[in-house]
């Protein structure tokens, strides 16, 4: 009885670590984006990011209303740009992107949107662009004053 368990057991575990799949997924290669070294190993091919503007003032909002704003960039390097993720320092900020990689001498837009609910006062938010460039990180800024319908 105890061998027929102990090969049930054996056969159970064979079958587990043989239907784990190790293969690497498809999708972007992240040690390359999160790596600043490796956008110079290439031969001499590197994608570089040059935005029209870093910084957008919003202005004064009133409290509750959602904005958005484009940041135009260009790829001026000689490699494709693969932006792999925009980080945002709040949960009221999104940052949108361009998925595919973008070919140098093109361009393309980040979009960000901020929901001023619950905010009032001036208020400064991040969005940092995460890409195969050196260094790999490139922070935008949003800024505006939040007032609420009592102060307008």
């Amino acid at each position: 009885m105890n061998t027929k368990r102990f090969f049930l057991a054996l056969t159970i575990a064979i079958g587990l670590l043989a239907a784990c799949d190790n293969t690497p997924k498809e999708g972007l290669p992240t040690e390359l984006v999160n790596n600043p070294k490796s956008a110079s190993q290439s031969h001499g091919k590197e994608a570089a990011i040059s935005f029209d503007k870093k910084e957008h003032d919003f202005g004064t909002l009133l409290q509750g209303e959602v904005v958005t704003c484009s940041f135009h960039f260009t790829n001026t390097g000689n490699a494709p740009l693969i932006i792999s993720d925009v980080k945002t320092s709040c949960g009221c900020t999104i940052g949108d992107f361009p998925r595919e990689p973008i070919a140098p001498g093109k361009d393309g837009n980040i979009k960000a949107t901020y929901d001023s609910k619950g905010h009032h006062g001036f208020q400064s938010r991040s969005l940092t662009v995460v890409a195969n460039t050196n260094p790999n990180q490139t922070t935008l800024q949003l800024k505006g004053t939040v007032k609420t319908p009592d102060q307008y």
